[in-house]
């Protein structure tokens, strides 16, 4: 199967048409917040570097589909921000923005001559978002703000792999992407407060603490327990049966049954219904201390069969089972394909002219979203925005200078 393939209409509007955001930052979390408005009518202009935003350098047999995925639907202007003048042209900008999105190491953005008082002074009802690893203030402001190292601290790959091996941390930017998330929801919250108040504000917006909400209860489980949650690779240390179980013929299904009744449809869809009374496995409590006795009969059970039959058979017994699927299961996928959770854009960089990309996330029944623009070249709209508010004859100025640059 393919994706359902879309091309790119300028002309469209979402629910945030006329807010223009300037995006400031690099790297995957403010960009991810960018994308979610950009994709909803939102008039993303990335403020880009000569050498542009770290993303684009990230390639894959050449083509750079981390940035054309998550900067869909935005502009590029490329300004030598070293120079005085690029950052007066960003101070224009902000006169006519809605908010501003940035990720220097804290007291970058003031050095730059773009402290927030001075940003607030220009438009009292900016709404700014300093994304950084640790804070803007506290003992670790000037500490280097990866996601890898948030990950490790925030109490994620402590808990995360088996018990007998290394801590695992996550093959993807999870922590940026939650804060992306998070950023992007508090960014609009910050918006209708200036909407009803005309007062602006500052988000300090960290990777650490979005991935350390989602860790949570686990301070409050310390201090009743006093004990470490143990690694149990896909076990949870909850509820039982809950895990990854292999195929006869090497595929692997996850499966949950974290309710009394669904553990005993379980047991029943197995042909074991003696278990439900046994006592080493009778309450959710009792499982949990016998966790790897009912997972290896279960596992025994699912081994005997193939992926599909073991799927089907589950499926008619109604209990919660499904496939683990990688990347190639996923580009074949009905579920996936006709949801639109992947479409296809044109591209001329990939094979046959498209590129698979995720669809709009969440849906909206009202304003479903858009599909505008591809990501941009490197300065491609230079002209388009700066031109309108500096004139041709200083945009060329600018160029000639080598403020304004193109890639």
């Amino acid at each position: 199967m393919t994706p359902h393939r879309h091309d790119f209409d300028p002309a469209a509007t979402g629910a945030l048409h006329g807010l223009r955001v300037l995006d400031l930052s690099r790297l995957v979390a403010g960009n991810v917040l960018t994308k979610v408005l950009a994709d909803h009518g939102a008039e993303v202009v990335k403020l880009e570097p000569p050498e542009g935003d770290t993303l684009r350098a990230w390639r894959i047999k050449g083509v750079s589909t981390t940035w054309k995925t998550l900067s869909r639907n935005k502009l590029s202007v490329c300004l030598a921000l070293r120079d005085p003048r690029a950052i007066e042209v960003v101070k224009r900008l902000v006169r006519d923005a809605s908010m501003l999105v940035e990720s220097f190491r804290p007291g970058v953005l003031e050095a730059m001559g773009l402290a927030p008082e001075v940003l607030l002074a220009i438009n009292p009802r900016l709404v700014i978002v300093r994304i950084s690893g640790w804070g803007q203030d506290g003992p670790y402001r000037h500490k280097p703000g990866f996601g890898t190292l948030v990950e490790g601290y925030a109490g994620f790959a402590a808990v995360n792999g088996f018990a007998d091996r290394e801590p695992v941390l996550p093959p993807m930017y999870m922590a940026d992407g939650y804060a992306g998330l998070y950023g992007a929801a508090t960014a609009m919250i910050a918006l209708r407060h200036a909407e009803a108040t005309g007062q602006g504000q500052v988000i300090d917006l960290t990777l650490f603490d979005p991935i350390h909400v989602m860790m949570e209860p686990q301070h409050a489980n310390w201090q009743l327990t006093r004990e470490l949650k143990p690694r149990t690779g896909s076990r949870s240390t909850n509820a039982v049966p809950r895990n990854a179980y292999q195929t006869k013929d090497g595929g692997w299904v996850c499966l949950s049954a974290s309710t009394q009744g669904m553990t005993e449809k379980l047991l029943r869809s197995i042909g074991r219904t003696e278990l439900i009374d046994d006592p080493r496995f009778r309450t959710n409590a009792d499982r949990v201390r016998h966790g790897e006795e009912l997972d290896a009969i279960i596992g025994a059970y699912i081994a005997e069969r193939s992926l599909a039959e073991a799927l089907a058979h589950f499926d008619a017994a109604g209990v919660t089972i499904g496939p683990i699927m990688d990347a190639e299961m996923l580009a074949e996928d009905p579920y996936v394909i006709e949801r639109e959770a992947v479409i296809a854009v044109p591209d001329e960089e990939m094979p046959e002219g498209w590129l698979p990309m995720h669809g709009m996330v969440p849906r909206l029944s009202a304003t479903p979203g858009i599909l505008a623009r591809p990501a941009p070249r490197l300065g491609e709209h230079n002209d388009a925005v700066l031109g309108p508010m500096l004139g041709e004859d200083e945009v060329a100025r600018l160029r000639e200078a080598g403020v304004l640059r193109e890639g």
